[in-house]
């Protein structure tokens, strides 16, 4: 076995289900339809398809984007990577899998955020859609969560305060240092900048679409390359706060591309992220 491999194993080998520190998620909605017929349409007699449509055209018409807020969106799918304080991806997984019920995904999510011992919560612009999305089904479906709304405690330690990295990061924050510049592109635009896929083919505005035609497994399998570049771009700004060498970014990386390669013949996900998977080239090594 080459000493790549070998080194791979024991890369493996040395993470812990028990040592989860980051939670590295994603969120597709789609719209609850029966919700914006009683809110925003009481007494039409609108089902819920006739609401959605009216409300997108509305909002087209007003805004030049027909995307539904999240006020009115139930989660159809939540893909969470699970990361140890090395920065090893531990496991990768979408929950409620295949049912994908709305309350059973919440329940899920913030069971695991509890059972985990309230590991750091990595998004990429989670603050503004992913935790609301989450934040307000948990309301909905009469969910305890006084670790995560702990209003209580001074302003710095609250989990929901939006310079608490410790309890969430925000990549976009991060790299938008909260939002004095603007991360034209995205998510996309940042995992292409190191080799990664980024868009393959879906994005987030075809997921209703998606979810009407009975593609709830496609909309899953988007959300997990979703998370995978969540997780290439974490990896990413590590190396740029000094807490992983180029080397250390490079092993992990190594390590995700054999699970994937490992997992791709039972999943389509991964088989069509590494379809689509480039290696970052450094520049010292290519002026060498």
């Amino acid at each position: 076995m080459p000493r790549l491999a070998g080194n791979l194993r024991k890369h493996f080998m040395a993470g812990s289900q028990d040592n989860v520190a980051y939670l590295v998620f994603d969120v597709e909605t789609v719209a609850d339809g029966d919700l914006i017929s009683r809110v925003r349409y009481s007494g039409e007699g609108l089902d819920a398809q006739a609401a959605i449509q009216k409300y997108r055209e509305e909002l087209l018409e007003a805004t030049g984007k027909d995307v539904i807020p999240p006020t009115f969106m139930l989660p159809i799918s939540v893909a969470v990577a699970k990361v140890d304080d090395h920065f090893r991806l531990l496991d990768l997984t979408t929950l409620d899998e295949p049912n994908y019920d709305p309350f059973q995904i919440t329940k899920k999510f913030w069971q695991g955020y509890m059972h985990y011992r309230c590991p750091t919560f990595v998004t990429f612009n989670g603050r503004g859609y992913d935790m609301p999305v989450m934040e307000l089904a948990a309301y909905r479906f009469g969910l305890s969560l006084p670790r995560w709304f702990n209003v209580d405690a001074r302003t710095y330690d609250q989990s929901r305060n939006r310079y608490n990295h410790k309890s969430h990061l925000d990549l976009m924050d991060l790299i938008s240092n909260f939002g004095a510049s603007r991360v034209t592109g995205g998510l996309n635009l940042l995992a292409n900048l190191i080799g990664k896929p980024g868009k393959i083919g879906v994005d987030g505005s075809m997921v209703q679409g998606m979810y009407d035609d009975g593609k709830v497994n496609e909309i899953n399998d988007y959300c997990r390359g979703d998370v995978l570049d969540t997780y290439f771009v974490f990896l990413r700004t590590r190396v740029l706060l000094g807490l992983l060498t180029l080397d250390q970014e490079h092993e992990h990386v190594e390590a995700v591309k054999l699970l994937l390669e490992q997992q791709a013949d039972q999943s389509p996900a991964y088989q069509n992220y590494l379809d689509h998977w480039g290696d970052w080239k450094n520049p010292e090594e290519s002026a060498s």
